[in-house]
């Protein structure tokens, strides 16, 4: 760990006396009451906020990254946490291998779900621990509360590349048509995500202010806010999956009753946010989804899967053939630029929540190791049958409300996600859900996406170039993501050369893949466009003044009652000069 926290043993110690110390050390935490609950005001995270009741102002304790902390607390606001990245965790892998994807089996979905779980337990705790590379200036891990989970980035790769499989005769279909299970093809894209983390890893090696240079918000912006514009698509993913006759409650889709389930977790996604105590604002997300289980209660659940589930579940159980699909590298090399970005951004913003510095050799260590990390994770993930890993930002807000940066929260956070993931009846569970139930909570979730995408194009002066820019990537961007089959007609080769077909296919797909479109022509756009400099901001104070004391008098030379303003630029330059008369 890079630093020492006040509970660490001096250096001089012996071997012995350092663990006697830390033996001591522990069996405080779990014996006294001061260790177990200590002086928490546990009724802050708890109390709602009811209109017209008067409510004492009061802020809670904030516990830095390695201030003493009771375990009881530890165990609850790490609960907090991984209820608060659940939803993101199970989506990805209930997305991916259901209908309209790889059309996995009910078991099947069961195991990634565990999976997912599990996995992201164990890799965020790489992140939070910060491992220093032996003899070298290099870190693996953030030392922070950066809980990672399964990325949303991938789910639209992955379905264009899934579509495109079972289009060329890579996946199986029916004598009628019916897509079959592709387990290969699910394979094909954790052993291509695999190849390409190779990126992201050798990208951690690079300057954090280069990788600020080249891929900056004016790149990354637009790229985020479409991944969320695709997710949210009605056409693709959880949104299109009716039930069908044998389903509990056989309705077309967008039947009234659908409708009434999908708002049902929205509208108390939105009064917790109101009326919630801080830790159901934090979790409002899984208290929607619960709420709309209840009601789905009354006859749209299936049980079997849930009966058949076994007990526990572990990472191999089920297992794929990791082999490599040429079409998706370049998606997904755009898709590991975003992740290494949503890293810096995630690192900055959990810094800053922590109380910790946002600039400085710790600060460019911790975005180093951050990266490396995700990149190693997202390997990692692929090993462990899940799709590539991304940083979780949504818990910032639960560092912020619950005022804990204590990465004790954060291991506890690890312990439960694998807990849920061990227990399979969970998972199954989760599985059960009815889509419309799912469709309410992705909905936010997605929303959620591109409205991140939104913020970070805020961050960035919208001149002249800088509107250029996002007015190219945002039309082609939204163009291939509206009208994905745009570009299905521009190759017809349909010759027996597997090698230039699977050239056209990689084309085809990382034309109709709108957010890696505009990833690369912002980047390139960046790249090669001049910055400009606009005419009023090369006005000197005191040339202005003169300007506009001129404008300022009459045809007689009478000084006007007029007043002359600029608008500074953050290094003193003029913006604009306005006359006011």
């Amino acid at each position: 760990m890079d630093e020492p926290g006040p509970d660490q043993i001096g250096p001089s110690m012996t071997r012995e006396e350092k663990w006697t110390g830390k033996l001591r050390h522990v069996r405080k935490a779990f014996t006294t009451k001061e260790g177990l609950v200590g002086s928490y005001d546990y009724a802050f995270l708890f109390t709602p906020n009811i209109p017209f009741l008067k409510r004492a102002r009061r802020a809670a304790p904030f516990f830095g990254l390695n201030d003493k902390m009771p375990v009881f607390l530890a165990l609850l606001l790490g609960f907090q946490h991984a209820l608060a990245m659940l939803a993101g965790v199970i989506t990805p892998p209930i997305i991916l291998s259901g209908t309209g994807a790889a059309n996995l089996s009910l078991d099947v979905s069961q195991y990634l779900v565990s999976t997912s779980l599990i996995v992201c337990g164990l890799l965020s705790s790489i992140q939070i621990t910060r491992f220093h590379i032996y003899k070298s200036p290099y870190y693996i891990g953030t030392g922070l509360i950066s809980v990672v989970g399964t990325s949303f980035a991938t789910i639209p790769v992955a379905q264009g590349a899934l579509q495109q499989m079972y289009d060329i005769g890579y996946c199986p279909k029916g004598a009628n048509g019916t897509k079959l299970p592709c387990p290969d093809g699910y394979g094909a894209i954790l052993g291509t995500a695999c190849f390409c983390a190779l990126l992201e890893v050798a990208m951690s090696f690079t300057s954090p202010r280069m990788l600020k240079k080249l891929f900056p918000p004016i790149v990354t912006g637009p790229t985020v806010c479409l991944i969320g514009v695709k997710l949210i698509d009605p056409s693709t993913g959880l949104f299109r999956l009716c039930p069908n006759i044998n389903a509990p409650r056989p309705l077309p889709w967008g039947s009234a009753e659908f409708i009434g389930l999908g708002f049902s977790v929205f509208v108390t996604i939105i009064l917790c946010e109101r009326f919630g105590s801080p830790i159901m604002k934090s979790t409002s997300v899984v208290i929607g989804l619960l709420v709309g289980c209840i009601i789905a209660a009354t006859g749209y659940f299936d049980r079997s899967g849930i009966d058949r589930a076994p007990a526990v579940s572990f990472i191999w159980v089920h297992t794929f053939k990791l082999s490599f699909y040429g079409p998706i590298v370049l998606p997904l090399l755009a898709v590991y630029i975003v992740l290494a970005m949503e890293v810096i951004g995630d690192v900055t913003a959990t810094c800053d929540v922590s109380r910790l510095e946002v600039a400085g050799p710790l600060f460019d260590s911790r975005i180093q190791g951050g990266v490396l990390a995700d990149g190693l994770n997202g390997i990692l993930a692929g090993l462990c049958t899940i799709t590539p890993m991304s940083t979780f930002a949504q818990n910032n807000g639960v560092i912020a409300l619950t005022r804990c940066a204590n990465r004790k929260a954060g291991y506890a956070c690890c312990f439960w996600l694998v807990v849920m993931g061990i227990f399979s009846k969970f998972a199954a569970a989760l599985v059960a859900i009815p889509p419309a139930v799912l469709g309410g909570m992705t909905t936010f979730l997605f929303s959620a996406v591109a409205v991140s995408g939104i913020r970070i194009v805020s961050t960035v002066p919208l001149d002249r170039r800088n509107r250029f820019i996002l007015t190219c990537a945002f039309a082609v961007g939204f163009g291939a993501t509206l009208v994905p089959e745009w570009f299905d007609y521009v190759f017809t080769y349909d010759g027996e050369n597997r090698a230039l077909m699977g050239f056209y296919n990689a084309i085809e797909l990382l034309m109709e893949t709108g957010f890696a479109l505009a990833a690369f022509l912002s980047l390139v756009l960046n790249l090669v466009l001049p910055e400009e400099i606009e005419d009023d901001a090369e006005l000197p104070e005191d040339e202005g003044d003169k300007v506009a004391d001129a404008r300022c008098r009459n045809e007689a030379g009478e000084f006007q009652e007029e007043r002359s303003a600029f608008q500074r630029n953050p290094d003193g330059s003029a913006r604009g000069l306005y006359i006011f008369c």
